[in-house]
């Protein structure tokens, strides 16, 4: 799995243009406990996003969906821009969110979904 993660990052830094990225979290808490863990990552990891030049976004509770599949609704999303891929990349490598933010969010989800976006004109995706 991980060398999965790690040519998926690698692909990804090397179709970096250097423009902003926001990237959306599609979050399944798990049931123990999993909301509150995710508020206790929000408080370590904003100030360590932050240095790296992100902000959050948005963090929204799902609602029930109006139109999805069977297990495609999600409980909660996030939204973080990033000023490049390569802030995101050095974020996510960062002793301090490995060894601080990262164990709470594991312990906080039980599935997540992690999609770069990349802002297109006013004239629809490409």
């Amino acid at each position: 799995m991980l060398t999965l993660i790690e040519n998926a990052l690698e692909n990804f830094l090397d179709e970096d243009d250097g423009q902003a990225v926001v990237m959306l979290n599609l979050l399944r808490f798990r049931e123990d406990l999993g909301r509150e863990r995710y508020a206790e990552y929000l408080a370590v990891a904003t100030p360590i996003v932050a240095r790296f030049g992100a902000e959050i976004v948005y963090v929204g509770n799902g609602l029930p969906a109006l139109s999805a599949e069977p297990g495609q609704a999600w409980d909660a999303v996030a939204l973080v821009r990033y000023p490049n891929r390569r802030a995101f990349a050095e974020m996510a490598m960062d002793a301090d969110y490995r060894n601080r933010a990262a164990p709470l969010r594991e312990a906080a989800l039980a599935e997540a979904v992690l999609q770069p976006l990349q802002t297109v004109s006013s004239q629809g995706p490409r």
